[in-house]
């Protein structure tokens, strides 16, 4: 506003020059009427992330705080390459990822270990100490008899140096998918001492003639940026107010804001009639500042609740206008904690404004700087701030002391959206084949991985097959995990035509935000809810939580996809639950031919997991047929016909015959035990007449005893139908 107006004053008194210094003047007034609040103290760094840049000092670490580090060392990026597919003239898909092994200097002062670590805001390393991805982590503690690490030895040979005294960590062969294929930027949660920070530790390095007795309480971690000390012991005494003392053999340090029991009493002034000094005969002087814009209206910190992120709290009490003071502290602290510290902060400067100079006539050794005294006839506790020994007797300077401690309030630290720390937990594997879906190529199997975890932390796992005893890399699971569980209840025999509204079977999953949900009769058409129990598929229309783990499923259809066999079984309890919606894995079919097992390695397997692939054949086997019927005849002929049904064809429309699917169509007609036959007879359409000699010989020979028809495939038979019982 004043850059306009005297800019406009300027061109009317001296033209373009007069215009243009007006503009100058008048934005220098903007500058000082409209410039942000003061900050005291060293800038908060908000998003500090991993460099490595040269010439960038060493920070200085204490308690617990969260630190950006300084990449020293690195290798070029490591590709690796995976191809899948390719097997029957289908093209083959290659996928590269990428790797880097790299060394980060992290504190020059020893440190006792690494929390946390953080890469692009996301969590990297647990508290527990586990890596979110692939790789190995080595941490080193900055001890002056560290050794050289392995890796950076082997690279650089045997002038690689130890680092000591500076605590560094490296990263091996860190996996970059989730970053973009490149170094992520990492912040390091820096666990340098046990308990609070310790002032003594911090002024240690200035020498051993020093006594330190104020404590630093609730300040969880504090960073020196690679400044002198003096610079960070004035930061400290913004928020934890300290006095010096040098008139003895060593310095000691003590706080200055703790208000004593029984506070000494000065004696009375002393008279200088020489008129060089203040009072000449009341001995004191008294001054009051009227500036209230000196008093600190907030405090801004890295707040623990919100993984180290800068907040503020404001002090108490209505806002003054014009421009605020906020004090940045570079400290870890908790929001009710920061808050009470701006209260006592805003407190003190508040008090402060008001000091006296007051003269004794003797000296006296107890009162030295920081000691709080009271005044003969005055209210109020003072702090003495330095003392002078003249002539006419000892000068003190005073300044007023808040008369209680500030208030101490919870605060509320803000929202803050934390990244979950989950940590891995084992693999759980599934592996079998399904009935062909229809999709594909009906001469391959479809064999499905079935992978999971117990917590969301699971990062996923890489696929293997096993055969002849070795391990062939098959593919990766990707993060979603398959719901698994097991029967809690046993479920007894059901019939596989019609929808259960009295079955019902409890589940316990694996783990408690799995979650099931209901499904109507459409979604039911539809193949919703489809689940694998055991060697039976089965559907549910309902879903009842009986726990955070435990689910009743209820509104059954049994023996779905073909597995109406395993329908009229008994399923103890105990049986396996596989939700079949899209998370379990279908794997690429030329990779697995001759593989009879599945193998699994997530970040907290120790050893491969393995599980045989169960329901084999399964996908290749045709179908049984249905609606079997034998029909005598006068002249006591018997016909046996029956209907084909086609694996993959789940759809059946009207008018249209199901597709074979098979080379040819052929079917098995057998007398007796199906595993051991004593008749069989071979044809070539749904239908068996047999003539009424030869039935009334298998009346005569083989009464009692079952006639039933498979279906024979490309590579295998079907299950048995039973067509007729003779009488």
């Amino acid at each position: 506003m004043a850059t306009i107006v005297l800019s406009a004053v300027g061109q009317v008194v001296g033209g373009p020059i007069g215009s243009a210094v007006g503009a100058l003047i008048g934005s220098q007034i903007d500058q000082l009427i409209f410039k942000p609040g003061d900050r005291e103290g060293a800038r908060l760094k908000e998003l500090r992330i991993t460099t490595s840049s040269y010439g960038t000092p060493m920070g200085r670490h204490y308690g617990k705080i969260r630190v950006p580090g300084s990449i020293i060392w690195a290798t070029d990026l490591a590709e690796s390459s995976e191809s899948q597919g390719g097997g029957k003239g289908q093209p083959s898909v290659t996928t590269y990822s990428y790797s880097s092994s790299f060394a980060v200097a992290l504190s020059s002062r020893p440190i006792k270990n690494i929390g946390r670590i953080w890469a692009d805001g996301n969590l990297l390393r647990g508290a527990a100490g586990d890596l979110k991805v692939g790789g190995e982590l080595r941490i080193y503690l900055g001890h002056g008899d560290q050794q050289p690490d392995p890796l950076l030895a082997s690279a650089i040979g045997p002038e690689c140096p130890a680092y000591r005294g500076l605590a560094y960590c490296v990263f091996e062969s860190l996996e970059l998918a989730d970053f973009g294929n490149r170094i992520p930027s990492l912040s390091f949660e820096v666990i340098a001492d046990d308990g609070e920070v310790s002032l003594a530790e911090m002024i240690r390095p200035a020498g051993s003639q020093i006594e330190v007795d104020r404590p630093l309480p609730s300040l969880v971690g504090f960073s020196e940026e690679g400044g002198p000390l003096m610079s960070s012991l004035e930061s400290i005494a913004t928020v934890y107010p300290f006095s010096c003392d040098a008139s003895g053999q060593t310095l000691t340090v003590k706080s200055s804001d703790t208000l004593p029991g029984n506070p000494a009493l000065l004696p009375q002034t002393a008279t200088d009639l020489s008129g060089d000094g203040f009072g000449p005969t009341s001995g004191k002087s008294r001054r009051r500042q009227a500036d209230l814009r000196e008093i600190p209206e907030g405090l801004r910190y890295y707040d623990l609740a919100r993984d180290y992120q800068a907040g503020l709290q404001r002090a108490d009490g209505r806002a003054r206008p014009g421009r605020s003071r906020v004090i940045d502290f570079p400290g870890a602290l908790d929001a009710s904690d920061a808050r009470g510290l701006a209260n006592q902060a805003a407190e003190r400067a508040t008090w402060e404004k008001e000091t006296i100079l007051w003269r004794i006539a003797e000296l006296d050794p107890a009162m030295a700087p920081g000691r709080i005294v009271v005044l003969p006839g005055k209210p109020g506790l003072w702090r003495i701030e330095n003392w002078e020994l003249r002539e006419t007797g000892v000068e003190l300077e005073l300044q007023r002391m808040p008369h209680s401690p500030a208030r101490i309030q919870p605060a509320d630290p803000g929202i803050s959206l934390r990244i979950a720390d989950i940590q891995a937990t084992p693999t759980e594997l599934h592996a079998f084949e399904l009935p062909w879906d229809g999709t594909g190529s009906g001469t391959d199997r479809q064999v499905y991985a079935a992978a999971s975890s117990t917590t969301s932390g699971w990062a996923g796992a890489a696929l293997y097959a096993v055969v002849d005893g070795g391990l062939e890399p098959v593919g990766t699971t990707g993060r979603r995990r398959t719901i698994l569980g097991t029967t809690s209840t046993a479920l007894a025999p059901g019939n596989p035509a019609l929808l259960s509204r009295v079955e019902s079977i409890e589940v316990e999953l694996a783990s408690e935000d799995f979650q099931l949900v209901g499904a109507t009769a459409a979604g039911l058409a539809g193949g919703a809810n489809k689940a694998l129990l055991g060697s039976e598929i089965i559907q549910f229309a309902h879903a009842t939580p009986l726990s955070s783990t435990r689910w009743r499923l209820s509104g059954l259809l049994r023996g779905r996809a073909g597995t109406e066999r395993h329908a009229t079984e008994r399923h103890p309890s105990g049986t396996r639950f596989v939700l079949l919606d899209n998370r379990p894995m279908l794997l690429d079919p030329a990779r697995i031919a001759s593989a009879t097992a599945i193998a699994a390695t997530g970040l907290a397997d120790i050893t491969p997991v393995t599980a045989p692939i169960e329901l084999a054949g399964t996908t290749l086997r045709p179908l049984s047929p249905v609606h079997g019927r034998a029909t005598p005849a006068t002249d006591n002929s018997l016909t046996l016909s029956w209907t084909r049904r086609s694996r993959g064809a789940w759809e059946w429309p009207d008018l249209v015959d199901a597709p074979l699917n098979e080379q040819a169509e052929r079917y098995l007609v057998g007398l007796g035990d199906p595993q051991s036959p004593d008749l069989l007879w071979e044809v070539s359409e749904p239908a068996l007449s047999i003539a009424p000699a030869t039935a009334a010989t298998l009346a005569a020979d083989h009464a009692g005893k079952p006639i039933w028809v498979r279906q024979v495939g490309s590579f295998s038979a079907s299950d048995p139908l039973l067509l007729h019982t003779i009488a």
